[in-house]
């Protein structure tokens, strides 16, 4: 059952060791093992605040949304910028993936559905440049939030993580006094492979938590305990559909129920 919810074997040996010990010489039923199961679990799980979105009143919060193509990327910045634009939050999008095709497009047509603002420059510009632009933008027209998309060309590709440490470059350098959230976008029924994703991720994007998505279909999600374990990287966000409202903020004891 642990392997079919895509915890990985890794994670739960240790975790079947445990459960040995724990029931040895008691007469458990199914439901104690449960039970015991999901405590386990949500103390794996980083809890509040750590796993809870940050934002800092007063200043411009940026988030760098980083992941591969096809996870629901574009679709998790436009819910995102609509929910804060419906806090009364100002908001900007940076069409940071000038890499693949019509993905700038696709941005502006979510900041046209979510009502915010964006910053877009010609197909195969510079990411760096659009990234510059948009925290200029942002600092001088008094935006709250800047939310930057990122290529997602295969992770073992260099050129992607290039591309990457040219944008992290430069929002370290032109944006380093403000609050920053590097959130990997994650489809949840990756399975382990997702683990592999965070960890390049992780270097060169130094991630502070995960948007675990599409968790409305069969997909389990549990690769996320395996990214807690090794990396102490939070799920900060889950996307549980295609509405504006689906993208929520990420309850472990909620999503541990639903493991079983």
């Amino acid at each position: 059952r642990l392997i079919r919810a895509d915890l990985g074997l890794a994670t739960v040996t240790p975790i079947i060791q445990k459960l040995e010990q724990e029931s040895k010489g008691k007469n458990w039923t199914g439901e104690d093992v449960d039970a015991f199961l999901k405590r386990l679990f949500c103390l794996m799980l980083p809890r509040p605040p750590r796993s809870t979105l940050s934002y800092k009143a007063g200043q411009v919060n940026v988030y760098l949304i980083v992941g591969v193509n096809g996870v629901g990327k574009t679709t998790s910045i436009g819910k995102l910028a609509s929910r804060f634009k419906s806090e009364g939050k100002r908001v900007l999008l940076a069409a940071g993936d000038t890499f693949r095709a019509a993905a700038e497009s696709q941005l502006e047509i979510w900041s046209n559905r979510a009502g915010v603002d964006i910053v877009r420059l010609a197909e195969g510009a510079d990411p760096g440049a659009v990234v510059f632009q948009a925290v200029k933008k942002a600092r001088d027209e008094n935006y709250d939030v800047l939310l930057i998309d990122t290529a997602g060309r295969l992770h073992n590709k260099t050129n992607l993580m290039d591309e990457l440490n040219k944008v992290r470059g430069v929002i370290e350098k032109h944006a380093s006094d403000l609050p920053l959230e590097s959130l990997l976008v994650l489809d949840a029924s990756t399975g382990q492979n997702g683990l592999q994703q965070a960890k390049v991720f992780c270097e060169v994007a130094g991630l502070t938590g995960v948007v675990l998505t599409k968790l409305d279909g069969t997909a389990k999600g549990g690769v996320v305990f395996a990214i807690a374990r090794e990396l102490k990287i939070p799920v900060k966000l889950i996307g549980i559909g295609e509405k504006m409202e689906d993208l929520r903020d990420f309850e472990p004891g909620l999503f541990v129920e639903a493991l079983f």
